[in-house]
């Protein structure tokens, strides 16, 4: 018998007893693959298949000096063993919650024994938002299931569950930046058989962040193979900032429409609110126009990289359930290209060398003296405004170039007929022009005057931004440093603000250079930590009530479907708890819980970078300084 033969025929039994009242065929298959030496991958993947938490843990948890101390389980010893996952949650005042909760918090000291097959979610007042409120129940039984280790069957006894909803404002189901997210929850021992847990909010939006927070109140336990609820609990809770965002471009790379929905499960999770679309750019038109068709056909990068209306209303309908909008950005005048070719209305497109007429080829910008732009304009904002259903739009505004324009005879005529010169100050006006127009048609394809958002640039310069842009129709979106004078000037100004600064919030960055060599403009790579660290309050100063939020984006020259998970997360989740909590402290005292909630997420099929050893999760205070 061989070395390795020999080392399995202690294993060899189990096996055989497990599958002793299989059929005479099955055992003649596992007999050929004895004999043919291949046993040894077949049967790891049987086990893993058919093992269940029947044995003990080898192992037990205590919390001590606010850390789950692990030590070897005997199973002799009758006291209470906690878990690791139920040593977490008691150990820190938040325990496993993410982003902690702003409000009183109050965790109790019990876990009851739970049967997942008997939740009952029951609506105490229906209304316009009932239809979101039952499919954000179903997603919540779904994500206590995720809990359960793959392969695991936990024992199905334990108490009932009955989830109350108790919506204050049932017919709310749109969003706004004044849109309620506030909730209550209550979980309380009922009965000897059943556990009730009563979530309170002031729309639809606050039941389901509630919602989200009661999931992760239940854990698996591996010790006693079930599931458990924290009873006694009590939790106040409200987010600080009204928009929590993550930014995605479409446009330099295709994203499937799995991988988008993916990242708004993710979103959910962590309680951002805002999906922030950049779907078309210089390099492609993947949005499907129906008045102007052939911007896609010739403008996607082929036929199948197109998001049709169906799809994107499919996003929209799917953020809404999940609490997270869908905000659409249509990036004008410049950062255009693809798909524009046979219009007439660009300039300056695939024009070398493309370094003196853009950051990045393709250049190419839209052509503001043009009449005829208006009218493709007004109807790309319709279509947009049609499937997005949107609050806020994103008017983009970023990076125009006066060397592209001052390129162009027509331009210079037009400039110089309305007697302006070909300086700086000049361009501005044209911008100004053209900025002006776009505007008026986005309210007309929107029928109302919704809040509008421009990135930093030269035209929202704090010195004269409010000789073009009124504070009360614009949001202005920050992509340069938290250090900019920018920030305080516009705010000094009344300027509302969205936080993006690319030192902290640009998750493309720190990666090889796509242009030239070395690595990209914005490197070095962007830890969670920094992304934690990076207060809005503490840029805004005594302007913080301008703050609307924050956001973090990735541009996706260097990224796609298959890289998306591990460059958005768990860095997303950092952003997500300083958005909602604006904590006092720094980054170390979250981080027993950001590794649960990177490992929540990988729960969750989210392909999450890895941040620390798992070894670093089971033995907390080891691995940090």
């Amino acid at each position: 018998m061989s070395g390795k033969s020999f080392l399995l025929q202690p294993l060899f039994v189990p096996l055989f007893q497990l599958y002793r009242s299989s059929v005479d065929v099955a055992a003649q298959l596992i007999k050929m693959w004895l004999q043919n030496f291949c046993i040894y991958t077949v049967y790891l993947a049987l086990v893993s298949l058919c093992v269940t938490a029947e044995d003990p843990s080898p192992w037990r948890w205590s919390c001590e000096d606010r850390k789950c101390v692990k030590t070897r389980n005997d199973p002799q010893n009758k006291d209470p063993v906690l878990s690791l996952e139920a040593c977490k949650m008691f150990c820190t005042e938040y325990g496993l919650l993410w982003p902690k909760p702003t409000g009183e918090t109050d965790l109790g000291n019990f876990l009851s024994k739970i049967n997942i097959n008997n939740i009952d979610i029951k609506l105490a007042n229906e209304g316009r938002s009932a239809d979101l409120m039952k499919d954000a129940g179903n997603r919540f039984k779904n994500l206590v299931s995720m809990a359960i280790p793959r392969g695991v069957s936990p024992k199905s006894t334990g108490k009932a569950v009955t989830v109350l909803l108790v919506n204050e404002n049932p017919d709310v189901r749109e969003f706004s930046l004044d849109m309620d997210e506030s909730y209550f929850i209550r979980v309380q021992a009922a009965s000897s058989d059943r556990i009730n847990a009563t979530i309170k909010g002031g729309s639809f939006f606050g039941l389901r962040h509630g919602l989200e927070t009661l999931s992760q109140l239940i854990v698996y336990d591996d010790i006693r193979n079930h599931m458990l609820i924290v009873r006694d609990v009590s939790i106040s809770d409200k987010p600080v900032y009204p928009y929590r965002g993550v930014l995605l471009d479409t446009a330099r790379n295709f994203y499937s429409i799995d991988s988008i929905k993916a990242t708004i499960d993710a979103m959910a999770a962590v309680k951002l609110n805002t999906f922030h679309w950049h779907i078309t750019d210089s390099q492609s038109f993947p949005l499907e126009v129906a008045k102007r068709p052939q911007l896609a056909k010739i403008g996607a990068y082929s036929p199948a990289k197109v998001y049709t209306k169906q799809a994107i209303q499919e996003v929209v309908e799917y953020g809404l359930v999940r609490g997270v909008r869908v905000l659409p950005e249509f990036d004008a005048p410049a950062h255009v290209g693809e798909g524009w070719q046979d219009t007439g209305l660009t300039v300056c497109f695939k024009a070398e060398p493309w370094a003196r007429y853009c950051v990045e080829p393709p250049c190419g910008q839209l052509n503001p003296t043009r009449e005829e732009l208006y009218e493709y304009l007004e109807d790309i904002y319709k279509e947009m405004a049609g499937v997005f259903n949107t609050d806020i739009f994103h008017m983009g505004g970023d990076e125009v170039s006066e060397r592209c324009w001052n390129s162009s005879e027509e331009i210079q005529n037009f400039m110089l007929q309305n007697r302006w010169d070909l300086d700086k100050a000049s361009f501005l006006k044209l911008w100004n022009y053209f900025q002006t127009k776009a505007q008026d048609k986005a309210y007309k394809a929107f029928g109302k005057r919704l809040p509008l958002i421009l990135w930093t640039s030269t035209l929202t310069d704090h010195t004269h931004i409010d000789h073009f842009l009124d504070k009360d129709d614009y949001i202005i979106q920050v992509w340069t440093t938290g250090s900019d004078p920018q920030v305080r000037g516009l705010l000094e100004k009344g300027y509302r603000l969205i936080m993006s600064n690319y030192d902290a919030l640009y998750f493309d960055c720190g990666f090889g250079a796509w242009v030239g060599e070395g690595n990209n403009w914005c490197s070095p790579y962007i830890g969670w930590q920094k992304v934690y660290d990076n207060s809005p309050a503490e840029i805004a100063g005594d302007h913080k009530d301008l703050i609307l939020g924050g956001e973090a984006a990735l541009w996706s020259e260097q990224s796609d479907s298959s890289t998306l998970d591990n460059r958005l997360w768990p860095r997303a989740a950092a952003l997500a708890e300083r958005l909602w909590a604006e904590p006092q402290h720094k980054w170390n005292d979250a981080e027993h819980r950001m590794l649960h909630i990177r490992e929540r997420l990988v729960r969750m099929g989210i392909q999450a970078e890895s941040i620390e050893p798992e070894w670093c999760y089971q033995n907390e205070g080891y691995c940090y300084r």
